[in-house]
C-alpha cells in the first residue's frame, strides 16, 4: 500500500487544481471528438461524394487545423488561456451542429475547413495553461498525464465513433457537439486565467522587453533589438527552438507511419482490416495502460537521451517492418515503437515549455504543434511513394530517418539545456522589470 502510495505521489501528486479541471476537459474534448474519424465514410456513404472529392474535404480539415494552431497560439498569449479554449469549444460545438445538417459538399467543405481551426485552437492554450500553473519541477509529470488524457480519449472516441455511426450519423455529430459545449462549460465554469498578470495586453507593450533579462544564446526579438516587439516570428526565428521543431517533425513523420503507410504495408503481406486494427488497438491500450509508469523511468534522466533512446526505439519498431510478413510481428513492432513514443511524450513537451519565453509560451506551443499537420502531409504523401517504388525497403529509409533524429538529439540536446538553465539565472531579473 505504501509502494502504490509512492507511485502515485511520483506520477500525479503535487499538482493544482487547476490542472486537473485543464485535464478533466482535454479528456472530455478527446472523448468526445469523433465524428471527423468518419468524415469520409460519412461524405461517400450519406452525401455520394466521390474519394477524391472525400480525400479533399478531410483535406480542408487539415488545412483548417494548421491554421487553428497559428491562431490559438497569437490569441492564447493576447487575449488569454481560458477565453481562448471557450471560445474555440463553442465554435467548434455550433460547427459541428452545422455539418450535422448541412446537405451541400460546398457548405460542409467550408465547414471543415473551419473546424479544423476550431479543432487546433485549444492546443497551444492548453499547455500554456498547464506551463502558467504547474511548477517547473512537476511539469513533466503534467505533460505525461496531458499525454494519456489524450490518448485516453481517443481511444474512448473511436469506440463511441463505431457504434454511433452505425446507429446514424446525425447523431455522431450532435453527439460530438454536445461533449464539446459540455468540455467549454467546465473550463469556462473550473478554470480560472492563467495568462501572467501583465501580459494580458499586445506582447512587447514594454519598451524593455525585447531586451531585457536576455542570456547569451537566446532569440532577439525580429533581429533588430528593441525596434520590433517579439511575437510569432520571435518563434520562427529562434534557431534553437526550430531544430528541436525540426527533430520532433520526424518524430511525428515515424508515429504517422501507423495511420498511412502501414495500413497499405499489411495488405500488400496479405493480412485484413482486422489485422491492422488490431495492431492499433495494441498501441492504444499500451499507452493506456502503461503511460502512468513513465516518469518513474524517466526522472532524473536527460531529456534529450530520452529522447534519443525513444526516437531509436521508433526507428527500430518501423526498421523491423522490413521483414515482417506475419501479425506477430507487426504486434512486436508496434510493441517497440509505442514504447518510444510514451517514452518521448513528456520530455518533449517539457522541452518546448522551457524554450519558450513567458510570455510568448502559445505562441511557442503554436509552431511546435504545426509538426503534426505538416507531418500528417508528407507521412502520405512521400511514404506511399516511397512504399510503391522501394517496397519493404521504405522501412529502412524510416529507421535511418529515425537514427538520425536519435543522433541529432543527442548533438543539439547539450547546447539546448545550456540555454534553458540560462533562462533560469535570468529568470528573477526579467522578472523583476518594472513595467513600462
Amino acid at each position: 500500500m505504501r509502494g502504490l502510495r509512492r507511485w502515485w505521489d511520483g506520477t500525479a501528486g503535487g499538482l493544482p487544481a487547476t490542472f486537473w479541471y485543464l485535464w478533466a476537459g482535454l479528456l472530455v474534448n478527446r472523448a468526445g471528438a469523433f465524428a471527423v474519424l468518419f468524415l469520409s465514410l460519412y461524405l461517400t456513404a450519406a452525401r455520394g461524394a466521390s474519394e477524391s472529392l472525400a480525400g479533399a474535404v478531410v483535406g480542408a480539415y487539415g488545412a483548417g487545423g494548421a491554421v487553428g494552431v497559428l491562431l490559438g497560439g497569437v490569441l492564447a498569449d493576447r487575449w488569454g488561456r481560458r477565453a481562448t479554449l471557450v471560445a474555440a469549444h463553442l465554435a467548434a460545438a455550433g460547427l459541428m451542429v452545422g455539418l450535422a445538417f448541412s446537405r451541400h459538399l460546398a457548405v460542409i467543405a467550408a465547414l471543415a475547413a473551419l473546424v479544423g481551426i476550431a479543432h487546433s485552437m485549444p492546443s497551444p492554450a492548453f499547455v500554456a495553461a498547464i506551463v502558467d500553473v504547474v511548477p517547473e519541477h512537476r511539469r513533466s509529470r503534467a505533460f505525461n498525464l496531458q499525454f494519456w488524457a489524450f490518448n485516453l480519449g481517443m481511444a474512448v472516441a473511436s469506440l463511441l465513433a463505431g457504434l454511433l455511426a452505425e446507429a446514424s450519423f446525425l447523431a455522431l455529430f450532435l453527439v460530438d457537439a454536445v461533449a464539446t459545449l459540455a468540455a467549454a462549460v467546465l473550463i469556462a465554469w473550473k478554470v480560472p486565467e492563467t495568462l501572467p498578470h501583465g501580459r494580458t495586453g499586445p506582447v512587447g507593450s514594454r519598451p524593455d522587453q525585447a531586451g531585457a533579462g536576455r542570456t547569451a544564446g537566446e532569440p532577439v526579438a525580429a533581429g533588430a533589438g528593441r525596434s520590433r516587439p517579439p511575437g510569432l516570428h520571435t518563434a520562427l526565428t529562434d534557431r534553437t527552438f526550430l531544430v528541436f521543431v525540426g527533430l520532433t517533425f520526424v518524430l511525428a513523420v515515424l508515429t504517422m507511419q501507423t495511420s498511412t503507410i502501414m495500413p497499405l504495408a499489411m495488405r500488400a503481406d496479405g493480412l485484413s482490416p482486422s489485422a491492422y486494427g488490431t495492431v492499433v488497438a495494441l498501441g492504444g491500450a499500451l499507452i493506456v495502460v502503461g503511460q502512468l509508469f513513465v516518469p518513474g523511468l524517466i526522472d532524473r534522466r536527460r531529456a534529450h537521451r530520452v529522447l534519443a533512446l525513444s526516437t531509436g526505439l521508433l526507428a527500430v519498431g518501423f526498421g523491423a517492418l522490413a521483414v515482417a510478413d506475419q501479425l506477430w510481428v507487426y504486434l512486436a513492432a508496434a510493441v517497440v515503437w509505442t514504447v518510444g513514443s510514451m517514452l518521448a511524450a513528456p520530455p518533449n513537451a517539457q522541452i518546448n515549455a522551457d524554450l519558450a519565453p513567458p510570455e510568448l509560451r502559445a505562441r511557442y506551443q503554436s509552431v511546435f504543434y504545426l509538426t503534426f499537420p505538416a507531418a500528417s502531409f508528407v507521412a502520405p504523401t512521400l511514404g506511399g511513394v516511397s512504399l510503391q517504388y522501394l517496397g519493404e525497403r521504405h522501412w529502412l529509409v524510416v529507421a535511418a530517418l529515425g537514427l538520425l533524429a536519435a543522433g541529432g538529439h543527442l548533438l543539439a540536446g547539450p547546447s539546448r539545456e545550456r540555454r534553458v538553465a540560462a533562462q533560469r539565472v535570468a529568470a528573477p531579473a526579467r522578472a523583476s522589470q518594472p513595467v513600462g
